[in-house]
């Protein structure tokens, strides 16, 4: 029902609340009325309209009260039309510049009305799309397009905050690193799609065992981090065992004999200890070079030492 509703009309006359009702239902619209402002503001916080019609004068806000009190609401733009009896240019641009986006003056023809109405529906049409199509750009900002997990950018802007609260508060924060093993190889002998299947196919299981509280994302390449909190390193050890598993018990269909599997590091928070999001990842990154080094497909926890710096070559990888 809520959906329906594109008009709201906040009058305190009765006579110009049913004009205005009935003309613009006749045209198809659908409208809820309130007899004062503090009535409008709650419609408009409920069916969130994509127009509002308001007189200027009411007993316990004026229009231009009512304008700034709704956009302070954090609901989707609202086209607003001031009615008013005075034609003042000073008070129009008043009420404009309050949030208004049109006016009205009293008594109106009701031809102009629809019209402006239209004119606002079209507006709030135009602003929600705007709104949608920089939603979807900013989701794609967040996000790794071969295998849609969140990309390196939303994983620092996540575990940043959860970091902070986690120091603050003092309760659990590991970050495991994961590198997929021989990577390179697979992508010589079978070519790069085949490649690509693998990164989707780790990021599937990836994604299955990470809790909608935690945070999993693809760093580039082969690489990938999650983002663990609220639990022990024996919680870790149980959750990162049942996901090594799970990928190298994976079959590919380039190659169903082939068996793929991936090492991880882990380095965690201890006691609140202030560290920052590059020193975990760090520990974590030099944690699985010595899963690297030590037979790869198993996972090791971090010294909590600062690593020297190093490169592995790919064929270590």
């Amino acid at each position: 029902m809520s959906d329906q509703v594109k008009i709201i009309v906040a009058d305190d006359s009765a006579l110009y609340r049913g004009l205005i009702r009935d003309t613009l239902q006749y045209k198809g619209h659908e409208v809820r009325v309130a007899t004062n402002g503090r009535e409008a503001v709650e419609l408009v916080v409920e069916y969130r309209p994509a127009v509002l019609i308001t007189d200027w004068e009411m007993p316990d806000m004026n229009g231009i009260e009512l304008s700034k009190m709704i956009r302070k609401q954090p609901q989707s733009f609202v086209h607003i039309i001031l009615l008013t009896a005075n034609s003042d240019k000073e008070q129009v641009v008043e009420g404009l510049q309050s949030g208004a986006d049109d006016y009205l003056t009293k008594p109106f023809h009701p031809g102009e009305l629809v019209a402006r109405v239209a004119v606002g529906l079209r507006m709030a049409e135009l602003t929600r799309e705007i709104q949608e199509k920089n939603r979807l750009l900013e989701e794609l900002s967040l996000t790794d397009p071969l295998t849609g997990l969140p990309n390196r950018r939303a994983f620092e802007q996540w575990a940043t905050r959860e970091l902070s609260g986690a120091v603050r508060h003092q309760f659990g924060f590991w970050l495991v690193m994961a590198d997929l093993d021989k990577f390179k190889g697979i992508n010589d002998s079978y070519g790069h799609a085949a490649g690509d299947e693998v990164l989707r196919r780790f990021s599937t299981v990836l994604r299955q065992n990470t809790r909608a509280s935690n945070i999993c994302a693809r760093l580039g390449g082969e690489e990938f981090v999650l983002a663990l909190s609220h639990i022990d390193k024996q919680g870790v050890t149980v959750a990162l065992e049942r996901l090594r598993c799970g990928f190298a018990e994976e079959r590919l269909e380039f190659a169903p004999s082939l068996r793929v599997t991936a090492s991880f590091g882990v380095a965690g928070l201890h006691h609140g200890v202030p560290t920052d999001l590059d020193g975990l990842l760090s520990q974590a990154d030099a944690a699985l070079y010595r899963a690297k080094q030590q037979g790869r497909n198993r996972f090791e926890f971090s010294e909590n030492v600062s690593p020297a710096s190093r490169e592995i070559s790919l064929s270590q990888r």
